[in-house]
């Protein structure tokens, strides 16, 4: 037995299992408060709250039913919420589960999001290990930098939606798999990682970066090595690098055109993104500005931006710029696509969950403080505040309406 604990994956699991088994309580203790509402019925069962509440009735339905061959219109004339705003690979995972099990969306839903998560866990502990193996760190954040990575990431405020029946697990996993792939110059099993991340959620395109930013670090390394450049950086991998972050764009708008083709309105993806929106359209950024006002009134303005202001000092951090060009890179990436594509609300807590670098970085941080262990304690105790919080404020409905998680 004390053999085992030691296998580093065996450790993943138990410290991502512990965690989760802390969210499924917070579920069960919220659900109890649960009123009545479209999706469940007053104090659902774990499997009810966690595989039928807010957008994972969207991927049962996708699942169940598939998509829809046209937009529906309202009668304004403008497209109304519906299915292909969502990705199919997860949905599709658990249909593929369904039909060979028997079982039911909200029991497999639930249960398939939970062991991507636990796989995704793993694999994070693997970028992890191989980004300080490289890093000018001790030896203490070293060793324990990557668990510890798992740790904070798996107990923060919006962890339990990798126990939901979301694409959050598949993202991390495809992405964390991206990230570990190049790191080892694998770009075959990248490429396929790249694939399932455009058919699981909008976020293959800030990986385009990653991979342009990964392709000139090997170009920089092979100018600065006394050895020949094809030995260094080969002609085969410069195509494989140029190859992958074309097929990280074309991953990118993949959804998009598929959906197009099938309805037949060429922006189909697009409008039916608007229905969500406040302007009723997709637009870069304004929508900041507009939030902004709405929740701060002349202040919006000052706010935003100390906002972003705290939010380039975080992404210029020595401790995240020490974890590799291409860790760097993808948080950078990713904000940077966020802000330029989402109308922020409360869903932005899940959404950064898969910057998980950011977590690797405070990590590292708090391991070369001078209390790493109470430090430690506090973070672990603070993110499991913040489920609460979320579950309790987010996830729980009040009817008639509430913030989606």
């Amino acid at each position: 037995m004390r053999r085992a604990l030691q296998v580093w994956w065996v450790q993943v699991l138990l410290v991502s299992v512990g965690a989760r088994l802390l969210s499924a309580v917070v579920f069960v203790a919220v659900a109890r408060t649960q009123a009545e509402n479209g999706w469940t019925p007053a104090s659902p069962s774990y499997l009810d709250y966690t595989g039928t509440m807010w957008d994972a009735t969207w991927y049962r339905h996708i699942a169940e039913q598939g998509y829809p061959h046209t937009l529906p219109i309202g009668f304004d004339g403008r497209v109304q919420q519906n299915s292909w705003a969502f990705f199919p690979l997860f949905p599709s995972l658990v249909r593929a589960a369904m039909v060979v099990t028997g079982g039911t969306w909200v029991v497999l839903g639930p249960l398939i999001a939970l062991a991507l998560g636990l796989l995704a866990m793993v694999v994070v502990h693997a970028v992890m290990t191989d980004a300080l193996a490289r890093a000018d760190v001790d030896e203490r954040a070293r060793r324990w930098g990557p668990l510890l990575t798992v740790a904070l990431l798996s107990t923060s405020a919006s962890a339990p939606v990798l126990q939901v029946a979301y694409t959050e697990s598949a993202a991390l996993l495809g992405i964390a798999t991206v990230l570990w792939a190049v790191q080892r110059r694998r770009y075959a099993l990248a490429s396929l990682a790249v694939v399932a991340v455009g058919l699981t959620r909008a976020v293959a395109l800030p990986l385009a970066a990653v991979v342009v930013v990964h392709g000139v670090s090997r170009l920089r390394e092979a100018r600065r090595s006394d050895r020949p450049h094809e030995e260094v950086f080969p002609a085969r991998s410069r195509v494989s690098v140029g190859g992958l972050a074309v097929l990280a764009v074309a991953a990118g708008f993949a959804w998009p055109t598929i959906t197009g083709w099938v309805t037949g309105v060429p922006d189909a993806y697009e409008l039916t993104q608007g229905a969500w929106r406040g302007r009723h359209e997709v637009v870069p950024l304004l929508p900041w500005l507009d939030v902004a006002r709405w929740l701060f009134g002349g202040w919006g303005i000052l706010v935003l931006a100390v906002l972003a202001a705290l939010a380039v000092i975080g992404l210029a951090s020595p401790w995240l710029r020490l974890l590799g060009a291409e860790l760097h890179a993808w948080v950078v990436a990713y904000v940077l696509y966020l802000v330029g594509v989402l109308e922020p609300g409360t869903s932005l807590v899940r959404f950064a969950i898969l910057a998980f670098p950011a977590w690797g970085a405070l990590a590292v941080r708090v391991l070369h403080a001078r209390r790493p262990w109470t430090w430690t304690w506090v973070l672990v105790v603070l993110g499991l505040v913040g489920q609460v919080a979320w579950v309790g404020l987010l996830w729980r409905l009040v009817p008639p309406s509430g913030w989606p998680p």
